[in-house]
């Protein structure tokens, strides 16, 4: 899944010389936390986040009749600057990537130097959900595989037999062991208890479920 597919394109901006209040305003009145701010000829020059704008606002404590034009000061007193963007061909998992790196909530996604996108933390999360299949009606089986070529066919054979649909498979390397990965694979059904039955009477080691009663 690439970046284009998940994005979001309905973008409020402002440029630079707009003020804190209007950015204030604006985060409420459209539920957003990020605006993307430009120039004149509508390319990236900043971001400002709810927090950036949170910490200018003047306190309860203090005086805001004195403290109130920090409200007229330009966006740019607080944007970011030093940006770092994505492309809308980018993979989602690579961008997952850099907002595990870098610690940030939002990526601004641009294209021939002009906004395209914003891609937000909601926005992979809504990702993974779909691409897990995680949202529909299933149960997930997690078995331990040797790491080799051609594993994935051959546990799929299982699936195939009994007419189940599989919704996702995911796999990542056993942690105790380097010849072994694990494949989690949600499917269209309820019981699982037959696949898990031919798995382990295959020779699998099926790790979830392992419940009580089941063969061994």
């Amino acid at each position: 899944m690439i970046v284009e597919e998940i994005m979001t394109t309905n973008l409020i901006t402002l440029n630079e010389e707009q003020t804190i209040s209007e950015a204030h305003k604006l985060m409420h009145l459209h539920k957003i936390r990020h605006i993307p701010i430009l120039d004149n000829k509508d390319r990236l020059i900043g971001l400002v986040s709810d927090r950036d704008v949170r910490d200018a606002l003047p306190s309860i404590l203090i005086d805001i009749e004195k403290e109130k034009d920090v409200l007229h000061l330009p966006i740019k007193k607080i944007m970011k600057t030093n940006l770092i963007t994505g492309h809308p061909l980018d993979f989602v998992e690579e961008i997952g990537a850099i907002f595990y790196e870098h610690k940030i909530g939002c990526l601004p996604i641009v294209r021939d130097h002009q906004l395209v996108g914003l891609i937000t933390t909601s926005d992979l999360l809504h990702s993974l959900v779909e691409l897990t299949g995680a949202h529909q009606p299933g149960s997930q089986i997690e078995v331990k595989v040797p790491n080799q070529a051609g594993v994935l066919y051959e546990v799929s054979k299982f699936f195939h037999a009994r007419k189940a649909k599989i919704l996702s498979v995911l796999l990542y390397p056993d942690k105790s062991d380097e010849r072994f990965k694990v494949f989690v694979i949600r499917v269209q059904t309820i019981n699982p208890t037959d696949i898990i039955n031919d798995l382990k009477n295959a020779g699998y080691e099926v790790l979830w479920p392992n419940l009580p009663g089941m063969n061994k």
